[in-house]
């Protein structure tokens, strides 16, 4: 086992790294995150150079072959997972990426690097699916080693929760802000943002707040819609944002001379240019395919999570 990866026991049930996990709290870490000291000279400038999120987006548009999810959707909707859908997949494809790639995990914040001490995913839904039903966002925190019934079961936790009480903690909090003279909300935002970049945010504030995480998806697909490509936001420090479209069909040729339907999604991916370098971003992408195209192994734990190797001092 790497000296850099937690090791779990095959399909046993557990809880999300601690934060003293990896090692103390040092100077320059945050209440979320601890400082990359490894990164090489290029990676610690670049937030000075590129100093907000919308000034380091790339833009990335891909398509997928989901046959292999559609049967691994109607298997778990069989084993009594109703409503079980490729939004959970995706997450869970994402996850599960993140157990090899950890860099992926990291954000911006005071023109610093920070390795995540979690994942926070957050997603946006209606109560009810009209032009009318105003919208929220949830935000979860998955285990490293969360299985697709784990993320299944939280979404569904959390969706159930805001719709026997609407509004939520969030809502709520947006609703206080809402009341605010505008001059006054202005400050208010302001200083949000100061006590964010020096770390000095209550976590009770970032824990709550759906713009500080680890990813953020939505489904153009249930609005009949390709996917947009959506910002980053400035505000919080959340680093990747995707969208995933309707599903579209394609008859294709195959080599015995028969046609054979395929089914695709097309989805997007906005990061941040700045947490980790562009092959990185690439092969952890080809990551979440290699599991997307076998989602049957996300019913499976993984038996090693890996650590962002640059939280640790790096030896001369």
């Amino acid at each position: 086992m790497s000296e850099n990866a937690i090791n779990f026991a095959a399909g046993g049930a557990v809880e999300p790294p601690a934060p003293s996990l990896p090692r103390r709290r040092r100077f320059g870490d945050r209440k979320d995150g601890w400082l990359c000291k490894g990164i090489s000279p290029m990676a610690k400038v670049s937030p000075y150079i590129m100093k907000r999120r919308s000034d380091s987006q790339n833009f990335i548009r891909d398509t997928l072959e989901i046959n292999n999810i559609e049967e691994y959707i109607k298997h778990k909707r069989a084993q009594g997972l109703k409503g079980f859908g490729l939004m959970h997949v995706l997450i869970a494809a994402y996850l599960r990426a993140l157990t090899t790639m950890p860099r992926l995990n990291r954000f911006i914040a005071g023109q610093r690097v920070y390795a995540r001490k979690d994942i926070q995913v957050s997603l946006t839904i209606k109560r009810e699916m009209n032009t009318e039903s105003p919208d929220t966002v949830l935000k979860m925190v998955f285990a490293p080693d969360a299985t697709a019934d784990d993320v299944y079961n939280q979404i569904t936790e959390k969706v159930e929760s805001y719709r026997n009480d609407p509004g939520g903690s969030f809502d709520k909090t947006a609703g206080i802000l809402n009341h605010m003279p505008g001059l006054v909300l202005k400050f208010s935002v302001w200083f949000l943002k100061l006590l964010d970049y020096f770390g000095l945010l209550p976590r009770t504030l970032t824990d709550l707040s759906p713009f500080h995480g680890s990813f953020f998806i939505t489904s153009m697909g249930s609005l009949g819609i390709p996917p947009i490509y959506h910002h980053l936001y400035d505000f919080g420090n959340v680093p990747l944002f995707m969208s995933f479209g309707a599903k579209n069909r394609r008859y294709e040729l195959q080599a015995d001379g028969s046609a054979r339907e395929v089914k695709y999604i097309d989805y997007t991916f906005v990061t941040d240019e700045r947490i980790c370098d562009g092959f990185y971003f690439a092969t952890s992408l080809k990551a979440m395919a290699r599991v997307l195209r076998d989602p049957f192994r996300l019913d499976s734990r993984p038996t090693e999570v890996m650590i962002d190797p640059d939280i640790f001092p790096h030896k001369s």
